[in-house]
């Protein structure tokens, strides 16, 4: 990543006003000193996404999204720091200074810059094409499947040309070398026949990355020829198991879920007729790089795969892959129809829609298939199912999760619950002693939730931090007023810390803070989320809304809350350094003792607001 100073960094951020950026993407409304909108991370009716421009920075109330004018669009565009970066200087007006490169860092930059240069001719050449005399067959072809022309030109449809050497020499005319696109992975090379075509007589499909660059393509043959359907192969720019088809538009979608497809067809189809949220692996099954992409934008994925067995069995396979990254999976059901785009033709929007809102739980989706490998009719089959179901309940690791789903299984396939409970404690037992004697899973619950007691107690010093901190930025005036009893030093949470020293040396250095320009220290972008998070702390019975004079509450509460978070603070700092103290360090002990006196002194005082 390129590497850009903290004046420079401060400089863009300063020029681009984040209401102003924020408003291009998001419908706000002021109220107060603040803009409110519907949250553009996450489906909400209420808005709770909120626009400071005193603070310069962004805060969901409702799912904990925030930071600045960088942070929005790494978030919202899925940049990174540095594309961030260019795109508000570029928007400023503000030009960034030339970044060093290596010899084979810039050559690999030129190179990769060339390979994207080609796939945009190649697209543009492919869609001149199917609008032309020469592509009759491929545009018949996109008519017949009911594709308007918005929506070819919105994907970028073409045709390749049934010359097997066209795409080469339109290239070559262009001053592309044949080193350069034999690389492309649109042209091979070799000394008997020269250069000739990946893709030729097919109906051509554009793939594009989340920033609507061209990376590869899908040409489906016109006519009987083999393979039916293919693909670019892997290049520097196109990797098919870290790219999705038509994620650079349901990136964007408002709706609560991604619709994951097995074809492009599906996906342009799905779009067509509305549901914006639909993607597709690139002609290979799923993989754990789709799975972590996918859920950079979304929870929850509705796999809307084939009906017939094999897309049975890709659902299969893609379920535990996108369960293990912590997305929630639905299965919608297609039948009678094959797949989405012949189900859209017979029935139309308004019923796919309905299939799916009753769409399966994906758990329940995987017992139904195993349930049609055993006879339902025959005891001692039933009992195996039985078995096989519990075993299957075994990998839920939260006690209530699985309580759920027993309840749900025992309802659906009419075993008593408690029954079903004592199978699933049974395997549970089992599991336990294969791996070395780990305890039931009931016991393993409880320790659990023994664990998870102790990290609520432990939240509750770093909220008292996050709050202290988020008071510091709403009044300043409590610098001068705590700074005797508290300094950057008794916040004991590392990031809590770095944030503090930043804080105090920006008050005493101009009187003022400006938490934006604290975000942009934190590269990290889950840094930054917390970092954006420590400025919107609140607790119950008092706010720290900038709005209203003290969040809206009575001043006497305020103080009272306050008093009381900063002897919390104080007094957790005081325990953490005895803790992590040398038995032979004296200057820490020495600290120690006059921290101690001014906790007492502390505990006297009033700390005023005003």
């Amino acid at each position: 990543m390129p590497y850009y100073s903290d004046d420079i960094i401060e400089e863009v951020r300063s020029r681009n006003d984040i209401v102003d950026v924020i408003s291009q993407y998001v419908r706000l409304s002021k109220k107060g000193s603040t803009y409110f909108g519907l949250c553009p991370f996450h489906n909400e009716k209420t808005g709770s996404f909120s626009v400071s421009p005193n603070k310069q920075m962004y805060y969901c109330f409702g799912c904990g999204a925030g930071g600045n004018v960088f942070t929005f669009l790494m978030e919202y565009e899925n940049f990174t720091f540095g594309e961030a970066m260019e795109a508000l200087a570029d928007r400023a007006g503000v030009e960034l200074p030339k970044q060093e490169y290596t010899s084979a860092q810039r050559q690999e930059a030129d190179k990769r810059a060339r390979l994207l240069e080609i796939n945009k001719e190649a697209a543009k050449y492919f869609y001149m094409l199917l609008r032309g005399e020469r592509g009759a067959r491929a545009l018949s072809y996109f008519r017949k499947r009911e594709l308007s022309d918005e929506t070819m030109q919105k994907f970028g449809l073409g045709y390749s040309d049934q010359y097997s050497d066209d795409l080469y020499r339109y290239l070559r005319k262009k001053g592309y070398e044949d080193d350069i696109l034999k690389e492309s992975g649109l042209v091979s090379i070799d000394e008997r026949r020269g250069g000739y075509d990946k893709f030729w007589n097919r109906a051509m499909f554009p793939i594009m990355d989340v920033h609507n660059k061209v990376i590869g393509f899908g040409g489906r043959v016109m006519g009987d020829g083999e393979p039916k359907y293919l693909n670019s192969p892997e290049t520097k720019i196109f990797d098919k198991s870290r790219n999705l088809y038509g994620l650079n538009f349901a990136r964007s979608t408002k709706k609560p879920q991604l619709l994951l497809c097995e074809g492009y067809m599906d996906v342009i189809a799905l779009h067509q007729a509305g549901f914006d949220n639909a993607v597709a692996s690139l002609g290979t099954a799923l993989t754990s790089g789709h799975a972590n992409l996918l859920k950079r934008y979304t929870k929850n994925v509705y796999l809307t795969y084939d009906s017939d067995g094999a897309g049975v069995k890709a659902a299969l396979r893609a379920i535990p892959i996108l369960k293990e990254v912590g997305i929630t999976t639905k299965v919608i059901n297609m039948k009678p129809y094959k797949d989405p785009d012949e189900f859209i033709k017979a029935l139309g929007a308004e019923e796919y829609q309905k299939r799916i809102d009753t769409a399966e739980n994906s758990f329940m989706f995987e017992i139904r298939i195993l349930e049609q490998q055993y006879d339902m009719h025959d005891p001692e089959s039933k009992t195996k199912f039985y078995n096989a179901v519990a075993e299957k309940l075994c990998t839920f690791g939260e006690k209530l999760e699985r309580d759920n789903y027993i309840a749900a299984v025992a309802d659906k396939y009419m075993i008593g619950i408690e029954d079903l409970r004592r199978l699933v404690n049974q395997y549970g037992a089992k599991i336990g002693m294969a791996a070395g004697g780990a305890p039931p899973v009931r016991e393993r619950s409880e320790l659990r939730r023994e664990q998870g007691s102790e990290k609520k107690k432990e939240n509750g010093m770093i909220q008292s931090q996050k709050l202290l901190l988020t008071w510091l930025i709403e009044h300043t005036g409590l610098f001068p007023k705590i700074e005797k009893y508290i300094s950057p030093e008794d916040f004991t949470e590392e990031i809590y810390h770095k944030a503090a020293e930043i804080l105090y040396e920006q008050y005493r250095n101009t009187g003022t803070v400006n938490p934006a320009k604290i975000v942009s220290m934190f590269q990290n972008e889950e840094e930054q989320r917390e970092i954006a998070g420590l400025f919107h702390a609140t607790i119950r019975g008092v706010e720290t809304e900038g709005d209203k004079e003290n969040g809206g509450y009575s001043k006497e509460t305020f103080e009272k809350a306050l008093k009381e978070t900063i002897v919390r603070v104080k007094q957790n700092s005081i325990e953490y350094h005895l803790k992590n103290m040398a038995p032979t360090d004296m200057a820490a002990l020495q600290r120690s003792v006059a921290d101690k006196k001014a906790l007492e002194e502390l505990e006297k005082v009033h700390i005023s607001i005003d």
